[in-house]
């Protein structure tokens, strides 16, 4: 007898910001232990975790499925009237890169055109955009169900075959779910009769928020924490049970013994879904050089200028097989085009009086940055290593740290919008977390616990970089004694831990500004933030897959004469430049 497989499809990872609580890393420690060989990522209305996922996964040898529970609006993305334009879930899996590709562009639209509460898509965007696409039904909170709960069994039928039809006959599921809700149980077999009137087959899934059944408790308090409410509030959003967690595959054949082809489709879906990230491999915008001129060729030119106007009109060979021996490498590493997008955005700040900063990093051993003005530090001078910015031995992208002013930043922003084009630049998300005293307020909040107890119990935790609650615990011998001696602070430690280092919330980088070949929505996720595009991957990621990320930082340029004096001892070796 073969032994069977089950695959959770429909699964909330901590980037469903305060709702999902399966914990990536440790999502894969489960799976492992279960037997089972595959998991899907499919939170709310975002792709924030899935390069994450992605990796995780590989590491621990399970099959990663990128996928997103996505919102579809009642009426189209565009109408935003109150208490007429709600949404419906809908679960979508990428089978491939065309996939993966669609379902960017469907999650990017939801919200930099259809957000409104939630970011939310339509019918027209998913016939656009549904190629290469996997579809299942969802939840109670699906178009399906929802008609089904209200007794209208023909616009559910009428739904599932425009989905069918859309997705096409192996690629759109009817979803079943058995959390013990009375709901479900009402829902249940009329999906059932649905699935035998058109012939579109079921998946089982269990809509997983987090790892175990004793983790519900830790959710709720996420779930509170969000809804700025207590544990003992009477109107807190519950799930009604605890049974949203990952099961075991035994769990679920017998909880759908009746349709056990619903578990088995749960790994043919898995088995069709086959994308895979593509990392380390450079995806820089052109640069438009004066004609007549190869990139190479202009840039070399840029170089030997400057060279002349910093070192005279004859450089020591020393500086120019240096300088020969860079641009060689840039060119064959393929960063010519970087180097010139960042000397170009600098020349246009400089041009326009926008105080720029001197360089900082490894950035500052490029000969070839300081010749096109790039930089404003002599690397010979102070023998300084090119290989520490640029080494044909370890292959990852160059980054300049360019500092401008406060004031006038958004200046250079908008030039490099102009110049490439709105859609092909962004900044780039970032995601508060909950450290330890952060984590241990929330949670004391939301369990009731008077404001003076949780208070003095955080100021218990050292005020140190990197501190966890467990170093803490082993530093602090007032918190590792009240944790020993008295049950609710020991409850408030315990949760806390369970929630800590989670993402909280998602912002825009202070400094990270992307560029891509083409519109920015071809390659990653967009979010926005106070209505501009962000990307919802962060900046490490950005990097990973290849994407020219800027660091444009913000610094503070002091008035000449308060300064003057702090200025000496202030200054560094390179060249007095001081903010």
């Amino acid at each position: 007898m073969t032994e069977r497989q089950f695959t959770h499809l429909h699964l909330h990872t901590e980037y469903s910001l305060l709702d999902g609580a399966c914990r990536i890393n440790r999502l894969m420690e489960r799976v492992k232990e279960l037997g089972q060989t595959s998991v899907a990522i499919t939170d709310h209305g975002v792709m924030y975790g899935v390069v994450d996922f992605y990796k995780a996964a590989k590491k621990a040898g399970v099959h990663p499925i990128i996928g997103c529970e996505v919102y579809v609006a009642t009426r189209t993305r565009f109408d935003k009237v109150n208490r007429m334009d709600g949404s419906y879930h809908l679960v979508l899996l990428c089978e491939n890169e065309t996939g993966y590709r669609n379902l960017i562009k469907l999650v990017s639209a939801g919200f930099t055109e259809g957000f409104y509460s939630k970011p939310r898509i339509d019918k027209e965007l998913l016939e656009k955009h549904h190629e290469g696409l996997i579809a299942l039904s969802a939840c109670l909170a699906g178009e399906i169900p929802r008609a089904l709960a209200s007794g209208d069994f023909e616009k559910a039928k009428e739904t599932a075959l425009y989905y069918q039809n859309l997705f096409g006959p192996d690629r759109f599921y009817l979803e079943i779910q058995d959390h013990g809700l009375e709901e479900q149980k009402l829902v249940l077999p009329m999906i059932v009769r649905l699935s035998r009137e058109t012939g579109i087959p079921l998946v089982a899934t269990n809509d997983a928020h987090y790892l175990t059944k004793e983790d519900a408790k830790m959710q709720r308090v996420l779930i509170c924490i969000q809804t700025n409410k207590s544990v003992y509030d009477d109107d807190i959003l519950e799930f009604g049970t605890e049974e949203f967690y990952v099961k075991s595959t035994d769990e679920m054949y017998e909880l759908f013994s009746l349709w056990p082809q619903a578990c088995e489709n749960t790994n043919k879906i898995a088995q069709m879904c086959q994308f895979d990230f593509e990392f380390g491999v450079t995806k820089l915008p052109s640069f438009d050089v004066p004609d007549g001129m190869e990139n190479r060729q202009y840039f070399e030119q840029l170089c030997q200028e400057g060279l002349k106007r910093h070192y005279g009109e004859n450089p020591t060979t020393e500086i120019q097989k240096r300088l020969a021996y860079e641009i060689d490498v840039i060119d064959r590493m393929g960063f010519t085009n970087y180097y010139l997008i960042v000397w170009d955005f600098i020349r246009y700040a400089k041009s326009k009086g926008i105080p720029v900063g001197p360089g900082r990093g490894s950035g500052a051993g490029s000969l070839a940055a300081y010749c096109i003005g790039i930089t404003n530090i002599d690397p010979m001078k102070y023998q300084l290593l090119f290989e520490r910015f640029l080494n044909p031995e370890r292959i990852s992208m160059p980054d300049f740290d360019v500092d401008f002013c406060y004031e006038r930043r958004q200046e250079v922003i908008d030039y490099v919008i102009e110049k490439y084009g709105a859609d092909h630049v962004a900044q780039i998300v970032t995601f508060g977390t909950m450290a330890a005293r952060g984590a241990i307020r929330d949670v004391g909040r939301v369990l009731g616990i008077p404001y003076q107890t949780v208070d003095e119990v955080a100021k218990m935790v050292p005020m140190e970089l990197k501190m966890t609650l467990e170093k803490a615990l082993n530093t602090s011998k007032d918190l590792k004694s009240r944790c020993d001696n008295d049950p609710q602070i020991r409850e408030l430690i315990e949760t806390a831990q369970k929630i800590e280092g989670m993402p909280r919330h998602a912002s825009t980088h202070a400094a990270g500004v992307v560029i891509t070949p083409r519109e920015i929505s071809d390659y990653v996720p967009l979010a926005t933030n106070d209505g501009n595009p962000v990307t919802q991957f962060p900046m490490t990621t950005i990097e990973e897959l290849g994407l020219l990320k800027m660091d444009v930082r913000i610094v503070r340029w002091r008035n000449t004469l308060e300064t003057k004096t702090s200025q000496r001892s202030r200054r560094t070796s390179f060249g007095g430049w001081c903010a």
